[in-house]
């Protein structure tokens, strides 16, 4: 999926840009905090294994959360909420 500055085009990429870069500047954000947060949340984003349709997630470990306890009690299946 491609992200909002890779399909602007020309003046208004350049804008948009200009104007992140403002803000981060204002915020002292430096790059490099940038890329870690973003890098962070990648990660997190690879360890999750369940997911509904309420955004509710868990990664698999530690003891199954309360949302997923009661689908499966339900009579849903796990894999239902199985992520990739």
């Amino acid at each position: 999926m491609s992200t909002l500055i890779e399909r602007l085009e020309g003046e208004a990429r350049e804008r948009l840009i200009c104007w992140l870069r403002r803000r981060m500047m204002e915020s002292e954000i430096t790059i490099e905090a940038l890329e870690h947060a973003l890098n962070r949340d990648v990660e997190d984003e690879r360890m999750i294994r369940y997911r509904d349709a309420y955004g509710n997630v868990w990664t698999g470990l530690g003891e199954m959360p309360e949302w997923l306890r009661r689908a499966v009690a339900a009579g849903q299946s796990i894999d239902h909420f199985r992520c990739g």
